[in-house]
Formats: structure tokens, sequence, C-alpha cells
């Protein structure tokens, strides 16, 4: 045929626009571990970090995100489910003996599912930490060395370049900067620092020009005191989240080659704050605040530091809503999916099992993409934070209501001497002071006051960011706790959280 070369020509251009369009509004949602805002792009003085301060100049940095719990599981679940913790039932530690999971009926919020169902094409990589599977289930597991995102990256490349009709949606988890890997024997000190996750000995992991810092020049963050140890250990830290930065280098790398970075939206947090005693599984801010970056490709405003206040509830509906996939009216997913109708044949999705009866049929969350190019534009007016369990053996509830003026902790098991995770106990940054006596000075406490807490905590947090002076018994302040107190209150019963009970029977 005499034109068989220009229509051959004209297919090969039609298929290469629907691959072309098939690509856009692709999800990298990346995850570190125990990681607080210590990054350049938050103005921290040392941290060594370009990948995500030039996704921060080139997208949304939002100065006042928080998680809802200091503790890996029960966070994940909230990422993952846009609802609070104690309402889809992961209270805590998923692995091992410690058994939580969420309630079967999450599954018609979840993550992975509501986006599968919105026509996404699904993987995860790295740190998952979160049950049942069925409920959070991502149809590709792609396998990587957690300590190395470099190396996760490039695990992903194929997943994320393959030719698909549908988008990509590439959940991405790292295990730095968490705690792990032993001691530093070259330390001189008796207690030594850990090493998290970095290699002995100044070795670097495969792939990665390992950034090392000098304890004499790391900032102290206020909830930590300025020791030797303390010093050595958030060296260690550093080091570690410099890896992390380069994972994230590498992923944006692979996209640019793809020609996918202008076609994928990239959300960078970690699942709370450091992991020092101050910082995780507490509901200070060393806990709750965390690094919150997002580059959404088809936001024209770009570069914009946000002031608004954003949970780690709103993740999934925001996701969700950039998808095309959320039902803004009932703030749920468009393709609602009945979990009692989903779970009807399958009897090891046992009744007792599936959650309450109300709540799970609507996100706690709600999307921040309308306000991603605003600065001025306000989200969350208070914030609400709900810690239960971290490990099984550590039961101390914590409520807390937050706004911009004020922040009130409610300690429920005030009681009990604050538990210790195991390894922020063995931690040298804590041992070193508590060592010394329970007079000693922790951060803005002494040792004692850090593990024998009051049953109400309220501070002046605009005054106060460092949560220095615990004005509850103060009687000027009394107006205040009480409009606090019954604030906490109504959040709790709209976010459905048992431990409401606790006012009435405690």
């Amino acid at each position: 045929m005499k034109n068989a070369p220009l229509l051959f020509v004209f297919a090969a251009v039609i298929g290469l626009v629907g691959t072309l369009r098939a690509a856009e509004k692709n999800i990298i949602f990346f995850i570190t571990d125990d990681e607080s805002p210590t990054l350049g792009c938050y103005g921290d003085p040392v941290a060594k970090t370009p990948a995500v301060d030039a996704l921060a100049a080139d997208g949304t940095l939002f100065l006042n995100a928080f998680a809802t719990t200091a503790s890996c599981s029960a966070s994940r679940s909230v990422v993952m489910s846009g609802l609070h913790n104690h309402a889809n039932g992961q209270y805590g530690h998923q692995h091992s003996y410690h058994k939580f999971a969420s309630f079967y009926n999450v599954v018609s919020l979840a993550m992975p599912r509501v986006l599968a169902n919105a026509g996404y094409r699904t993987a995860h990589i790295g740190k998952y930490h979160v049950a049942p599977e069925e409920v959070y289930h991502y149809e590709t597991y792609l396998k990587g060395n957690g300590r190395n995102a470099v190396e996760m990256a490039e695990h992903s490349r194929e997943f994320i370049t393959a030719e698909s009709d549908k988008p990509f949606f590439l959940y991405f988890g790292t295990a730095d900067p968490h705690r792990g890997g032993g001691k530093d024997e070259t330390s001189t000190r008796e207690l030594k620092p850990d090493l998290f996750g970095n290699k002995p000995n100044d070795g670097a992991h495969e792939g990665v020009e390992e950034v090392f810092y000098d304890p004499a020049e790391v900032p102290i963050p206020y909830f930590l005191t300025d020791t030797p140890e303390t010093r050595e250990e958030l060296a260690q830290y550093y080091q570690s989240i410099s890896r992390v930065d380069q994972g994230l280098a590498r992923l944006v790398k692979i996209l640019k080659e793809a020609d996918l970075y202008d076609k994928t939206m990239i959300v960078f947090t970690s699942d709370h704050g450091m992991a020092f005693s101050g910082g995780k599984t507490t509901v200070y801010e060393g806990g709750l605040r965390v690094p919150f970056v997002v580059r959404n490709p088809y936001e024209e405003n770009r570069g914009v530091k946000h002031e608004a206040m954003i949970s780690h509830i709103d993740i999934t509906p925001s996701l969700l809503d950039y998808a095309g996939g959320l039902d803004h009216e009932k703030n749920r997913p468009a393709k609602w999916v009945d979990p009692n109708q989903y779970w009807k044949d399958k009897p090891y999705a046992a009744m007792e099992n599936r959650g309450p009866r109300n709540g799970l049929d609507r996100y706690h969350g709600k999307s921040w993409l309308p306000i991603l190019g605003q600065p001025k534009a306000e989200h969350w007016e208070t914030i609400f934070a709900s810690h239960t369990f971290h490990e099984i053996q550590m039961y101390y509830p914590m409520r807390v209501v937050r706004d911009k003026e004020w922040k009130l902790i409610w300690n429920i098991a005030h009681e009990l001497p604050y538990p210790f995770a195991s390894d922020l106990w063995a931690a040298s940054s804590w041992q070193a002071q508590y060592q010394k006596s329970l007079d000693a000075p922790y951060g803005q406490k002494t040792v004692g006051e850090y593990i024998q807490r009051p049953a109400f905590e309220l501070y002046h947090i605009s005054e106060d960011p460092h949560e220095a002076k615990n004005l509850a018994s103060d009687p000027k302040y009394s107006d205040v706790l009480r409009q606090y107190q019954e604030k906490l209150k109504a959040m709790q019963k709209k976010y459905g959280d048992p431990w409401i009970m606790k006012w009435d029977y405690e």
C-alpha cells in the first residue's frame, strides 16, 4: 500500500500519546522511620539533604505537619487508612508478640485498596508494619534493603517505568533513620552511641556516598540535653537521614530519565519524630512534628512554605483526591465498597474483628490538595492526637488537642511511670542522664519529671513552643484548662475514641 508507511507512523504516534496519557498522575509516597524536620529546607544548619530541599523548593513545604501518634505501626495505620489509630484498631505494634492489627472493615478506606479501585497499579517497598495484609493490600511487593534507600530506588525502577495503561502508586518506606545495627564501638565513651543503621567503622552502604557529621557541630533539639552522649548519637542520626536523601535523589533521577518526573506527585514525610526520649513515643512536639513536603507537578504555585496545620489523617484522602477518586460530599472513596459485602464469604474475618458498627465509612482526615499553592490558606483549626501503646508492655494512653495558641495533653494513666521503648531506654543519650539522678536535667524537664507525669499538661504553645512551662495547675489558667478539656472530649466523641469513658471512670 502506498500510504502504509504513513499509516504505520500515525499508529505509532497514537500509541505513544496513549502511553503518555496513561502515565499521568502517578504517585510516590516516601515515608521515613523516626525522622524529625531536621532537614535543610526546614532551616537545619548542618543537615545535608539536597534532594528533599530541592523537592521543597519546587513544591510545598508544610511547616506545621503532625503525626497523630509517635509509634511506628500505629502511625502507619493512620497514614494508610485516614483514620486515627484508636478508631482503626491498630493500637500499637504489629510485629511479633505485640500483635496489634486494624479492624477488617478498614478495607474500604485503606490507601492501597482505594487507589487500586481508582485505577492505579500499586506497589510497596521497604517497611510495612501494619496488619491485616488483606486490608492494606498492595498488588506488588518489591524487595529492598530498608537501610539503603538508593538500593530501594533501583529495585523500584522496573515498576516505575513499566509500560501500562494505568498510572502507578509506589509506597516507599525506609527503615532509616530508626535506631539499630548495634553500637559504635569506636566511641571512647563508656555509653556508646547507637549506629542508626550506619555501617560500623565508617563503612558505606553499597551505592551510597555516606555523609559523616562531627558531633561537636550538630544542633541539640530543645527536648534533649547537651551531653557528649547526645552529640554522638545525633551525629549517627544525621548520617542516616543523609542516606535517606540520596534514595530520594535516585528516585527523582529514575523519574526524569523515564520522562515521568512532571507526571508524578511525590510526598515526603516520616511516621513521627526522631528516636530519642522526648521525641518518639511521646505526644510532645518532638514526637508529633514531622517533615512534610509535597511536589505536585500540576500545581502552578511552587516553592510554597505553608503555615496550615495538617495531620497524618489527611494523607489517604489527599492522595485519593489527586487520583480523582474522592467523594468530597461523603469524604470517602467514590467507588465505595461495602465492607460487610466484601467479607461476607470470608469466614476468617470474624465479625468481632471487623470493628465498630459506626465510624468506618468515611475518613477522619480531609484533602490538602486544594491548598498546596495557597500559603495563607487554613486547613485544620485544631489538631487531635491519640497514643495508647508502642510495645505491648507500654500501656500509657495520651490524648492531645492542639491549635496554634494552646496545647492540652491528657495523660490518662498518669499514676503509672512513663514506659520506655526498649531501644530508647538503652540509648546512651538517655542513660547518661538517668544514671546521674532523677534530678538530672533532661531537655526542658528533669529525669524524674519525664518519668512521672501529671494528669494534664497545658502549654501556651504560641508563646512556649518548647513546652517548658506546664500551666495546668495554675489557677490563672483554670478557664483555659476547662475550655480545652471540653475541646478534647468533643474530639474524642467525634473520632470515636473508646478512651472517652475514662473521664467518668478514672
